[in-house]
């Protein structure tokens, strides 16, 4: 993924208002991010722990969803757990459900889409070998590219889904 700023982020979201997308918290640390690794942007807000944000590019633009956690989720710390998006395996609390408001008035009417993702958003990293969830990666017969595309994919589809209407 390309380096974006600030402005193309805040810009990009699609479910939420101008207003939400100029509050929302932004990674502090965007020139550190190690944009060669990462196959789309995401964060969790450290000041509301229950929200979380998916950057990624479809067709030359920047799509951006807001997400949130749905209330009263009961998990397991016993159960591993694997990441719809990337398939990587976490033990405990490592992905969560993730749920995101449609775009439009299905949105505005409250509808929202769901996926389990990586606690943290950082599928690329874990699909690299640069982050490692505790557990160990099972082998997979596809390539590191195949896999990209494969994580790639999956968030489009969810991406498909919440601009659905």
């Amino acid at each position: 993924m390309e380096p974006i700023g600030e402005k193309a982020i805040r810009a990009s979201f699609v479910n939420c208002s101008k207003g939400e997308a100029l509050r929302l918290s932004v990674p502090w640390d965007l020139p550190d991010l190690p944009w060669a690794d990462l196959d789309f942007l995401g964060w969790r807000d450290p000041g509301a722990p229950d929200r979380g944000y998916v950057v990624t590019e479809r067709e030359g633009e920047l799509v951006g969803v807001t997400l949130r956690t749905p209330r009263r989720i009961a998990r397991s710390f016993t159960k591993t757990t694997a990441c719809t998006m990337c398939t990587t395996g976490h033990p405990g609390s490592g992905v969560c459900l993730l749920a995101a408001p449609k775009a439009g008035a299905s949105g505005r009417q409250g509808n929202t889409v769901g996926a389990y993702f990586c606690a943290d958003l950082a599928c690329s990293l874990y699909l690299r070998g640069k982050k490692h969830s505790g557990l160990l990666r099972y082998e997979e017969s596809l390539t590191l590219e195949e896999r990209i595309t494969r994580t790639l994919t999956n968030v489009n589809q969810f991406v498909d889904q919440v601009l659905a209407a």
